[in-house]
């Protein structure tokens, strides 16, 4: 009975789902990244999320049907890289779209949680999705830029050698939340106006968008949302 309840209650908050995906990508790649099938198998995972990103997107603001126009050729793209060994002609373009309908899916849950003045418990999970599609976002536009212009990013280890998804993506999180960790540095012009570009994001998307729903939290006004779209106080002071 117990798993039965916990499945109904995850239903109801498909950003929690969203954000523990993209958490156990975030985990697992690492294993799998330099092994043969590695980047099939995380081509295969990306169109998990991409579906699952999609799904969100429709409780949101935003158009479904943006996303899944986005969604539609970057499944196509990662198909090709993988049946016709095509990555290094199409990692590019793949990227490109991947940030694209990453940013247009953290857009839409920004605009989401800033459609009220209460905290929904979803709107929390959401809180997290949506930092980590961003980071996931720039994590892409890092992988385009890389493959457009070799050597845009150096390291401790093989410094000389692409880096890949896991360390630009260590790179991304190190940026967004401001923490200032890692090794990986950007050399190039355009790649250090990027980075610029996601710290400055990192800190207004902390300032205006957690903050106010960490404000409505210690303020009592937590919500559960039901299906029916009711909103039945959960927590009070």
């Amino acid at each position: 009975m117990r798993p039965l309840r916990l499945l109904i209650h995850t239903t109801r908050h498909p950003s929690a789902i969203l954000l523990l995906v993209q958490l156990l990508g975030m985990l697992l790649y690492p294993f799998i990244e330099k092994e043969p099938a590695g980047h099939g198998a995380f081509n295969v995972f990306g169109v998990v999320v991409l579906a699952l990103t999609i799904r969100m997107v429709r409780r949101t603001p935003g158009e479904t049907w943006i996303s899944v126009a986005l969604a539609v050729p970057i499944v196509i793209l990662l198909a090709l890289q993988h049946m016709l060994d095509l990555r290094n002609a199409l990692l590019a373009w793949s990227s490109a779209l991947e940030a694209l309908f990453y940013f247009y899916a953290a857009g839409s849950l920004i605009a989401y949680m800033m459609g009220d003045r209460k905290a929904t418990t979803d709107e929390l999970f959401a809180a997290g999705a949506t930092f980590t599609l961003l980071a996931w976002g720039f994590t892409h536009l890092y992988l385009m830029v890389q493959e457009l212009h070799p050597g845009t990013f150096a390291a401790a280890v093989n410094a000389d050698a692409p880096r890949t998804w896991s360390e630009l993506n260590y790179l991304s999180f190190a940026l967004l939340s401001s923490t200032g960790i890692g090794d990986v540095i950007p050399l190039t012009v355009h790649a250090r106006a990027l980075c610029s570009v996601e710290m400055l994001v990192g800190v207004m998307y902390l300032a205006a968008v957690v903050a106010r729903l960490i404000g409505f939290t210690t303020q009592g006004r937590i919500y559960r949302r039901h299906p029916n779209g009711q909103g039945e106080r959960w927590e009070d002071d």
